[in-house]
């Protein structure tokens, strides 16, 4: 008889990041100009942006820093039932929690904790939408779309140096399941996929191979279809956008991406996944080993060393 293995569907899905930039001006131009995500908001500190379909006020926090990297990363709960059974795991579960915050321009209060590698995380349920100041000619649109840019948020990528330690995390404080995984050769997991509902992953962690704690590796955004990327990806070089690798298809995943860094240096990625989603409820994890991965991407593409060593913030060990 087969094991369920969906998740816990008390977390509702990937609500925004936070993104430290010591680049604060060039890096919100990128953003919005190049990258094309629409300003919600912008305080003292930081600016609120979303892409043209986030029905929330913002699932991109930049933020003025003398770094670069993560700040936190929010989940939106499925209810206010949902945010105390999570919370009430997590201050259970011997991880180091930062308690209640009072939230920000996008959402009302929220519980912070934080995983064994120095990522803040957080999750809410009182939130705001999308403002209204740039309405579609759809009423089932958030925003109205302009151009080529991201539609939604999608993903996040992590680096820490226990990816089965990071597993234990995500499995226990998020009750998020795994869709694919790296088998290395020496016993230790090289990267983790996980979910918190149907989507095949909202965040990634992979192993850290440039001697940080807690850096951040990317954040994606997911486009209508293939064509989009291959349209940024000549906007990118017309701008000057350091492209880093793609475009191309993962074999992990599946999903068709394109590489760039941000002014700062923090690693952005645009994708398109397709209609790949996760329904058996008995799901069981995709193993890529070693040998699988020495193929390089779907269709031959071998993964550049920077992919490996470049995570911000920068180190010694690493850029």
């Amino acid at each position: 008889m087969s094991t369920p293995t969906n998740p816990s569907f008390d977390l509702a899905h990937l609500g925004h990041v936070e993104l430290l930039t010591d680049k604060f001006d060039e890096s919100l131009d990128f953003f919005i100009r190049i990258y094309g995500l629409k300003l919600s908001g912008q305080d003292e500190n930081s600016a609120y942006l979303r892409a043209w379909d986030d029905y929330e006020f913002h699932s991109l926090k930049l933020t003025r820093s003398g770094t670069t990297g993560v700040g936190h990363i929010g989940y939106r709960t499925a209810s206010p039932e949902a945010l105390a059974r999570r919370v009430a795991v997590i201050e259970a579960s011997g991880y180091k929690t930062h308690g209640w915050v009072a939230g920000d321009l996008g959402h009302g209060r929220a519980f912070r904790f934080e995983d064994p590698f120095g990522h803040v995380f957080e999750i809410y349920w009182d939130t705001n939408r999308a403002p209204a100041d740039d309405p579609s000619a759809l009423k089932n649109m958030s925003s109205r779309m302009t151009g080529v840019p991201p539609r939604r948020i999608d993903h996040l990528n992590l680096l820490s140096s226990d990816v089965s330690e990071f597993r234990r995390f995500m499995e226990t404080c998020l009750g998020s399941r795994v869709t694919e995984y790296i088998q290395l050769d020496n016993g230790r997991l090289g990267g983790c996929w996980f979910t918190v509902n149907n989507k095949t992953y909202d965040l990634a962690c992979t192993e850290e191979h440039g001697g940080g704690e807690g850096r951040f590796h990317h954040i994606t955004y997911a486009t209508d279809q293939r064509e989009d990327i291959l349209r940024a990806a000549d906007l990118f070089l017309e701008a000057g956008v350091h492209i880093e690798t793609g475009p191309h298809k993962h074999a992990i995943q599946g999903t068709f991406f394109l590489y760039v860094w941000e002014p700062a240096g923090n690693r952005v990625e645009l994708a398109n996944a397709g209609a790949r989603l996760i329904l058996a409820p008995d799901w069981e994890p995709i193993c890529w080993t070693e040998t699988d991965r020495k193929k390089g991407q779907a269709w031959g593409l071998k993964t550049i060393e920077t992919f490996h060593t470049h995570g911000t913030p920068p180190t010694g060990g690493g850029t």
